[in-house]
């Protein structure tokens, strides 16, 4: 007989509800490490999301009490690549990650204990985190002689500002919820058994906004302006194109006839 391939264990998981995509990284044993099936099955979950205009918004979460403990340092280490396969790992890492991070919908991550290394960098991919109190973060590249990668020098400097983002990639440091929220880092924190559901009720409430207004607002926080008269065009330009849209027609509509908005940001009911 010939011996048959066995088939690949699926580490990540796409559930699509209410127009909402819950992806779900799932290797409980590793924490949820990145290998390269996880990466690749990854990969597919974000390009399937970007071709699908009917899925308004995307949760992104880890199973098993962890989101995600960064790169399986043993993978890495039997990989034995000279500095061409190296910078091809990265340029396929950063073809999907690109897709991610210029989603024209919004991404919630949502943080249950480790998000370290590329777990953490993922994480700051997303427009919000929202994590347990039990959550740590950490840039601990340097601690195995590495750059922080997966985007982190493009976000991380951006939510924290430079002098903390120096601090935390140089020193490696865990970084606790409590204090991922008072950096901002974290938006808002919840216990675990209500993490999910209220990163989900945020996705959901999507589905009512305009998403024209919703891929303009991402696509200008993301260019940035180099002068207040680019900022300023780009605001013209963009409010022209919003203004015009039957979702801004329809918003106006409900608002004078006494009628509740499509688009309600969901009541926020934190952990104690």
């Amino acid at each position: 007989m010939t011996p048959t391939t066995p088939p690949e264990r699926t580490m990540v998981h796409v559930d699509l509800q209410d127009q909402v995509a819950t992806i779900t990284l799932d290797c409980v044993e590793k924490r949820n490490a990145f290998d390269m099936v996880l990466r690749e099955q990854l990969a597919d979950a974000v390009r399937r999301v970007r071709r699908d205009s009917g899925i308004r918004a995307v949760v992104l979460t880890g199973a098993g009490g962890h989101f995600c403990a960064g790169g399986d340092l043993k993978n890495i280490g039997a990989l034995q690549l000279d500095n061409g396969e190296w910078r091809q790992r990265m340029a396929s890492l950063h073809e999907w990650l690109r897709e991610l991070i210029t989603l024209d919908r919004p991404v919630i991550a949502a943080v249950d204990g480790a998000a370290a290394g590329a777990g953490f960098s993922l994480a700051l991919a997303a427009d919000f985190v929202l994590a347990t109190p039990r959550a740590w973060f950490s840039m601990s590249f340097i601690k195995v002689g590495l750059v922080p990668d997966v985007a982190a020098f493009y976000t991380l400097p951006r939510v924290v500002g430079v002098q903390r983002a120096r601090e935390l990639m140089l020193s490696g440091r865990d970084v606790s919820a409590q204090e991922a929220l008072q950096l901002g880092i974290v938006c808002e924190l919840h216990a675990p058994e209500a993490l999910l559901p209220r990163a989900q009720a945020i996705a959901r409430s999507f589905v009512g906004a305009s998403p024209t207004a919703v891929s303009l607002i991402k696509r200008m926080l993301d260019n940035g302006s180099p002068s207040l008269a680019a900022a300023l065009e780009a605001e013209a330009n963009a409010q022209v194109v919003a203004a015009g849209t039957a979702a801004h027609k329809k918003a106006v509509a409900a608002f004078l006839e006494k009628q509740p908005i499509p688009f309600q940001w969901p009541a926020n009911r934190p952990a104690a």
